[in-house]
């Protein structure tokens, strides 16, 4: 986040103060600021345009009368905040997001898919065919229905009697696709819990029938110390090919883990996985000062690819979805 003295505040900005106000708030106005803070990597436009126009700053989420007039003065007196803690530090704004992505017009048609979707058969909220049709509306080729596995129960994750019911949903979908006439396949997946050592939870014999599996941290992620062989245990896992959202961080929450990614993206090319830029606004795991370095490692070994997959519905913060190895068992699909 850097600042542009000569002018107000930006959406980064202006989440950063508000986070900064948070701290020294009442319980009910921590809240308000908090949960302003967040939406702000979501508006769709900068408050200071909003401003400049004389529109209401309560247009934005989040945004009613109090905190309007706070942000007002910020905007009027061009206050900027100082450089975020690590808690807050590279969350790049909608805003922002366009103006990079606008500067090279050709990385919507390198978006083929998305690799990270839940649905109601765990914490998501649609069900398989509205993620399919809105994945059409997109133009994908291919999504893969990712939910939470059994051991993540605060997430309602499934088992492996309903991840085998599910995959006969997901059959249903692909068949009436094709015979649709419709280009998008509807991939089998899971996104399975892994221990802090890098084992799954789910029994190897009902992963066989996936088309590719996620694996993710769900717990002990508040840790301090070093992590990189918890993290290479993850990416030998035999039955995962990704990697999911793989520092655990959340804006303002939890820093995340700690590792040598240097030796982790070795790891990783060598053994062709994936590493997924989980794109959620306030996750953006992995961040951009992780993925110079994924570039420069991919670089090193022309042999051989890790794949950067950007997961996460709605996901516009990330620009690239590399080719996937041609390696998904569509099982007649």
């Amino acid at each position: 986040m850097q600042a542009r003295i000569d002018l107000p505040p930006s959406n980064a900005e202006i989440a950063e103060l508000l986070s900064r106000e948070a701290n020294k708030a009442s319980y009910v106005l921590q809240r308000a600021y908090r949960r302003a803070a967040r939406s702000a990597f979501l508006w769709e436009v900068e408050g200071r345009d909003l401003v400049a126009e004389k529109r209401p700053l309560t247009e934005l989420a989040h945004i009613g009368p109090f905190l309007q007039k706070q942000i007002r003065q910020w905007i009027r007196r061009k206050q900027h905040p100082p450089r975020p803690p690590p808690l807050r530090k590279e969350f790049l704004t909608l805003t922002e997001s366009r103006v990079r992505l606008a500067k090279v017009a050709s990385w919507g048609t390198r978006l083929r898919g998305d690799l990270q979707m839940h649905t109601n058969w765990s914490d998501g909220s649609g069900d398989i065919r509205a993620m399919a049709e809105a994945a059409i509306t997109c133009g994908y080729e291919f999504i893969a229905i990712t939910d939470h596995s059994k051991g993540l129960s605060i997430a309602n994750g499934i088992n492996e009697v309903k991840l085998k019911k599910q995959s006969g949903e997901i059959d249903v979908v692909n068949r009436e696709l094709r015979s649709s006439g419709r280009g998008l396949t509807v991939l089998r997946s899971i996104e399975m819990n892994l221990s802090p050592v890098g084992e799954g939870d789910m029994d190897p014999t009902a992963l066989r029938s996936l088309d590719l599996v996620l694996g993710s941290f769900h717990s002990a992620l508040r840790r301090k110390d070093d992590h990189t062989e918890r993290y290479l245990a993850a990416v030998r896992n035999p039955h995962i090919q990704i990697l999911g959202h793989p520092r655990g961080r959340i804006y303002n929450y939890r820093s995340g883990l700690r590792a040598d990614w240097e030796t982790v993206f070795r790891e990783a090319t060598r053994l062709d996985k994936a590493v997924e830029i989980d794109a959620y606004p306030d996750r953006q795991d992995l961040n951009l000062s992780l993925l110079k370095i994924a570039n420069v490692v991919e670089h090193e070994f022309p042999w051989a690819q890790m794949r950067i997959i950007p997961g996460n519905w709605n996901s516009s913060i990330s620009p690239l979805l590399p080719r996937w190895r041609q390696k998904f068992r569509r099982n007649g699909s």
